[in-house]
């Protein structure tokens, strides 16, 4: 008998991207938090059994400790606005992680830059 190839974990990546989707909409268009201001969402991770979601967020400006307890203290509103979009049985539990990758790319970058003058500058 020939086992068919589980459909899960695409599903997960369809509902993380759908997560990460409806979760920018509401962040910008029905959040009202100061704390809150030019988020990016990067990314999100979703559990297996969709219990929990790691959300990977970035900003253009602001307090990055001050945005994340404000989006982690307005997870249940938005649960409930994902709730509200999503058709799936369990709407996971939100959990918003400052993701430092932009950051540290531009560090790099910068790193990179300097080393390449100080070499062009020997030569």
């Amino acid at each position: 008998m020939v086992r068919k190839k589980s459909s899960t974990p695409n599903r997960s990546f369809q509902v993380a991207d759908q997560i990460q989707r409806d979760l920018a909409e509401l962040i910008a268009r029905e959040l009202k938090d100061p704390r809150v201001g030019m988020v990016t969402i990067q990314g999100v991770e979703v559990t297996p059994d969709y219990a929990h979601a790691k959300v990977f967020f970035s900003l253009l400006k602001g307090n990055p400790v001050e945005t994340g307890e404000g989006l982690n203290q307005a997870a249940g509103f938005l649960r409930a606005g994902l709730f509200k979009r999503l058709h799936i049985h369990t709407v996971p539990t939100l959990h918003f992680i400052f993701d430092q990758t932009t950051e540290r790319a531009a560090d790099m970058n910068a790193l990179i830059a300097r080393a390449v003058s100080s070499r062009a500058k020997e030569d």
